[in-house]
Formats: C-alpha cells, sequence, structure tokens
C-alpha cells in the first residue's frame, strides 16, 4: 500500500478553489438515488435532443471502420470548411479554413489549450467578473495571474481596460470576453467590439471571444460575432460549440476561428494533448451546420419561452428579475432577507427542501455573491413545478425564522 503522506500534487493546485457546484451535486445524486425527483436547473446541460439528421447521419457513419481510426487533432478538413462557410453564410466573414479555422473538443477545451499556448508565469489574462470558471482558471493552470474587472456598463469597462493598459507594467497580455455572458446573460454591439480591438491594437494584447451562447437569442436580439468587426482577425480569436444551439453537449465538438498565429498555436498544443474528435462526430457537426438553421431557430424559441415561464413565476414570488435576451440561463438576485443566507447556503437549502438544484452565484466568483445562475434545460411544465416547490420551500424557512409571524401572514 503506498504512503500517501509521500504524494505532493503540483503548486498550481493549490490556486484551484474547491468545486462549490460538487456539493450540490452530491445531493442531487442521493436524493435521486432515494427515488426523490429532483428539477435540476444547475448546469447548463441541455435536455431537448440532438436535431434528428444529426443523429441518423453518426449511426450511418460510424459503421464504417475507415471513421474508426485516430482523426487528426486540428479537425478534417470538411468540416473547417464548413465552419468557413457557415460564417460566410451568417456574419459575412472569409476565413481560410486551412489556417484560420480549427476544430476543438468543445469551446472548454479550446479555451483551456489556447491559453496554454500563449500564457504563461509573469503573463496577466483580463477577465470580466463574475464569470464562467475555465475562463479564469485557464490562465491559472497555465502559469499566468488574473485581474478581474466586473462586468457593469460597456462604457464602464472600456474605461477600465484603457486605465490599466496605460499604467501597468508589464502590460496584460490576453482579455478573456464572453458575449452573450454565462452566466450573467449580459450581450453586447458591435460598437463594444470596435472599441475594444481599437484598444488591442493601441495596446498590442490579445482577445480571446467564447462565443458558445452566439445563437441562442431572443426578442429579436441578434448577437454580433466578434470575427465580422474589421481588424478582428488581426488581434483575436472566437470560439464556438456546437453543444448548445444544437444540444450536443455530450458529443464534445466545438472549433476557434480567427488570428492564424494563435490558431497555429493552439493546433501545436493540441497536437501533444490529443488527436481529435471521434471523425464520425465531426462529420455530423457538418450535417448540423448545413442543414438544421431550422432547428437552432427552434431551439431558441424554446429557450425564450422557458425564459418568460421562469421570470414571470419568480416576478410574482417578489424576486427583481433582469430578463435575459440571450443565453440558456436567467442570473436571478437572491431577495431578502434570504441573501444574507449567502448564494451557496440558500442554493444548498433549495436543493434540500424544494429538490430544485440551482448554480450559486459565488462559483463565478465573489462579483457573483447574492445571485443565482437558473438553467433553462428543462420544459415549462417542471420549470413551474420548480417555482411552486421554490415558494413552499421559501414558506418553510419563513416560518422556522418567525412562526408567529408566518401564522399571522398565512392566516394560520
Amino acid at each position: 500500500m503506498s504512503d500517501n503522506n509521500t504524494i505532493q500534487f503540483a503548486s498550481r493546485m493549490e490556486q484551484l478553489p474547491p468545486y462549490l457546484f460538487g456539493m450540490i451535486n452530491g445531493i442531487k445524486m442521493k436524493k435521486r438515488m432515494r427515488g426523490e425527483d429532483v428539477i435540476d436547473l444547475g448546469m447548463g446541460n441541455p435536455t431537448d435532443p440532438t436535431p434528428k439528421r444529426v443523429v441518423e447521419k453518426i449511426c450511418d457513419v460510424v459503421r464504417d471502420p475507415r471513421n474508426h481510426r485516430y482523426p487528426v487533432a486540428h479537425g478534417l478538413k470538411n468540416l473547417r470548411a464548413e465552419i468557413a462557410r457557415f460564417y460566410s453564410r451568417e456574419y459575412e466573414v472569409a476565413l481560410d479554413s486551412e489556417s484560420e479555422v480549427i476544430c476543438t473538443i468543445g469551446s472548454k477545451e479550446g479555451i483551456s489549450h489556447l491559453c496554454l499556448a500563449i500564457v504563461g508565469p509573469g503573463d496577466t489574462v483580463i477577465v470580466p467578473t463574475p464569470a464562467f470558471p475555465i475562463h479564469i482558471y485557464a490562465s491559472i493552470i497555465a502559469g499566468g495571474s488574473v485581474i478581474r474587472i466586473p462586468l457593469d456598463s460597456e462604457e464602464a469597462f472600456l474605461a477600465s481596460i484603457a486605465g490599466l493598459y496605460s499604467t501597468l507594467v508589464p502590460r496584460p497580455k490576453v482579455v478573456m470576453l464572453n458575449y452573450p455572458h454565462n452566466p450573467t446573460g449580459t450581450v453586447t454591439s458591435k460598437e463594444f467590439f470596435k472599441e475594444m480591438i481599437a484598444l488591442a491594437k493601441q495596446f498590442g494584447f490579445i482577445i480571446v471571444h467564447d462565443f458558445a451562447y452566439g445563437k441562442i437569442t431572443f426578442d429579436g436580439y441578434v448577437a454580433p460575432s466578434f470575427m465580422e468587426i474589421p481588424g478582428a482577425i488581426d488581434v483575436g480569436v472566437e470560439f464556438g460549440s456546437f453543444s448548445k444551439s444544437y444540444n450536443m453537449a455530450g458529443w464534445r465538438i466545438g472549433y476557434c476561428v480567427g488570428n492564424s498565429i494563435l490558431i497555429q498555436g493552439l493546433a501545436k498544443i493540441k497536437g501533444y494533448y490529443d488527436y481529435g474528435v471521434f471523425s464520425p462526430v465531426q462529420i455530423s457537426g457538418i450535417v448540423a451546420l448545413r442543414e438544421c438553421d431550422a432547428d437552432v431557430t427552434r431551439q431558441a424559441e424554446i429557450y425564450e419561452h422557458r425564459r418568460d415561464v421562469l421570470c414571470r413565476g419568480l416576478s410574482r414570488m417578489g424576486w427583481t428579475i433582469n430578463t435575459p435576451k440571450a443565453g440558456m440561463f436567467v442570473w436571478a438576485k437572491i431577495p431578502a432577507p434570504y441573501d444574507r443566507m449567502g448564494s451557496m447556503n440558500f442554493a444548498l437549502r433549495m436543493a434540500e427542501r424544494a429538490n430544485v438544484t440551482m448554480a450559486p452565484g459565488i462559483g463565478f466568483g465573489d462579483e457573483g455573491e447574492g445571485y443565482l445562475r437558473i438553467a433553462l434545460v428543462e420544459n415549462e411544465h417542471r420549470i413551474r413545478q420548480a417555482l411552486k416547490q421554490i415558494k413552499e420551500a421559501l414558506s418553510m424557512l419563513d416560518e422556522e425564522a418567525n412562526p408567529s409571524l408566518h401564522a399571522v401572514a398565512y392566516g394560520q
């Protein structure tokens, strides 16, 4: 038997906080093992099916033994060409599929490996917060440091960027962007991207844009691609994903497009770390891009209806809600007096008492404290049931806190 005292992790492990969502997931799994029905609104894990044509395609091509071999790490030539055609069709962006497009094992893997290529000890990355954890910790794992800027107005964010680059020595190397934003649902404009590109050229930094939710938009809003702005390809890259728009989360396929030097760096790292995505999945991705526009539109409409049900229900319960124009989450401020519990404790209570799991805002950084990220992954009936169970659980909390006042309020 080995002596566990001799096992030492690398120092980078000390910079990774405990995975806060693990506690809630643990409660969820224990309850489900006991046969309890837990409504999971915590993870952005689509429950709707992958488009039929995509499934039919993989069932067909997986039978061909030629597709069982190692794929190339940077992606099949035909898929990269289809991604370039997608950008031409959707955003009028001309991309060289050989040098400006690479396939990834989802956007999360791609961002992580790109950070290994461009970030090292002594390098600094700017990340707007609250943030999806990998936007922060990919750089930390790579050996860099992170400066967090609160995700305020576009004007305030641009002013903060300009101020930092005018005063800091050495200057930060990368700015990480994510619009539509996870977890808050914040959206942006072409004008913002134009200003960011101008700053990047003035101060010499790289822009990495996570565009995973680019096609999930509501109320007529159309999310701009970073790459459609003149000059974007000179200073950065954009990541996309099949996970959300096409309900292909478990298939693990995404892409990165943009600056050829950055693409080359990512390809070199991936050449050492992986052999790419299983070829039948890549071939199915071609079908998704080529034939499933209507499915993407329909899925966005489904999320929009769920958003409306959730936001109306929370508003009726007295919550203050900013209805998002994009994404698959509602960023909800915990109302008083429950906000005093903190988002982690509140989320744990809802998992225990309401059988509803939600992501605590603190899991996205200190700036997320006081909020919950609620995923729109369940159908409208299940969301209404979740709202009912949350209301009942809050009533129980009220009664425990002040039984006499609760009795008067509820006529008991």
